[in-house]
C-alpha cells in the first residue's frame, strides 16, 4: 500500500505474536527513523533497543504494568540527548550552549520526529506498535533502569513486534475542526459540538464496553467523554506529580540553567 494508505491504516497494538524481529529488518526500520528532519542536522536523540525480558520486566511497572512492555518482543525509548553533543563540543574546543530548558525542547522535539519514522517504517513491514505516555511520565524510573547519563531523558516510546490483533482504526477528529486558515479561528461552544459530537459518542461506547473500564468510570461519576479524560484517566493530581517528575529530571540532567 502507499503511504498515506499506510498513515490512515493506523492501529496501535496491544496483543503481539511472541516471533522476534529479525535484527536486520529492526536495523533498517532504525535507520529510516534518522531521516527525519532534525534541528540544525544535530540529532539530539538516542534510541535505546530492549529486548532483554529481565530489562522489561524492571520497565513493566514504570509503564504502568502495560501488557505489550512484557508480550512485544522489542521496547524502544527515543530520548532527548545531549550528551553526545556535549562531549563532542568538548573534545573540539567548542563553546556548549546546551545546558538548557531551549536545548531539551530542540531534542525532545528531535526524538519525537524519529519515533514517528520508526513508527511508520515499522508498520509498513507489517510489524505492529502502541506508542507509550509512561515514557515521560516515569522518565525518572526509566532513565535510571536503562543507565541514561547526564543530558539524556527519555521523551517516547512504544512497544514493538508482530500484531496478534486487528484492531479497526480509531477516529479523529474532522480535519476542518484542526486546521486554521491563515490565523487561528477559536472555537465558540456550538462549534465544539459539532467537532467533538462523533468522538464522544464512539469514545464513550469504547470506554463502556470493557468492565473494569466501566466501573471505574462510574466510581469517579463521570458522565460524559471529556469527564472521562479528566476524572477517570488525566486528573489534576497526576498532571501535576508528571510534571514535578519531569521537572526533577531536567534538573538532575543539567537541563535546567535557564
Amino acid at each position: 500500500m502507499n503511504i498515506i494508505d499506510q498513515i490512515h491504516q493506523h492501529r496501535s497494538i496491544r496483543a503481539y505474536k511472541p516471533d522476534p524481529v529479525p535484527e536486520e529488518l529492526l536495523n533498517t526500520i532504525l535507520l529510516a527513523g534518522t531521516r527525519a528532519s532534525s534541528s540544525g542536522n544535530m540529532q539530539t536523540y538516542s534510541i535505546i533497543v530492549t529486548r532483554d525480558l529481565e530489562l522489561r520486566q524492571r520497565l513493566y511497572e514504570p509503564h504502568f504494568e502495560q501488557s505489550m512492555v512484557l508480550d512485544a518482543p522489542v521496547l524502544l525509548t527515543f530520548c532527548a540527548d545531549f550528551n553526545r553533543m556535549r562531549k563532542w563540543l568538548k573534545i573540539s574546543d567548542a563553546p556548549d550552549n546546551f545546558d538548557n530548558f531551549m536545548s531539551f525542547m530542540i531534542a525532545t522535539i528531535d526524538a519525537v520526529l524519529v519515533s514517528q519514522n520508526v513508527a511508520l517504517a515499522a508498520e509498513s513491514h507489517g510489524l505492529g506498535i502502541c506508542y507509550m505516555g509512561t515514557t515521560l511520565a516515569s522518565c525518572d524510573q526509566i532513565a535510571d533502569i536503562l543507565q541514561l547519563p547526564p543530558n539524556v531523558i527519555p521523551v517516547a516510546g512504544f512497544s514493538l513486534g508482530y500484531p496478534a490483533e486487528d484492531p479497526a482504526p480509531r477516529y479523529r477528529l474532522p480535519l476542518d475542526g484542526i486546521v486554521h486558515q491563515e490565523t487561528y479561528q477559536d472555537y465558540t461552544p456550538e462549534r465544539l459540538k459539532e467537532i467533538y459530537a462523533v468522538k464522544e459518542k464512539e469514545g464513550w461506547a469504547r470506554y463502556m464496553a470493557y468492565p473494569e473500564l466501566r466501573q471505574r468510570i462510574e466510581a469517579v461519576g463521570a458522565e460524559n467523554l471529556a469527564q472521562i479524560y479528566t476524572k477517570a484517566k488525566y486528573t489534576r493530581e497526576t498532571h501535576q506529580s508528571y510534571s514535578q517528575t519531569v521537572l526533577n529530571l531536567l534538573r538532575e540532567q543539567d537541563f535546567f540553567n535557564n
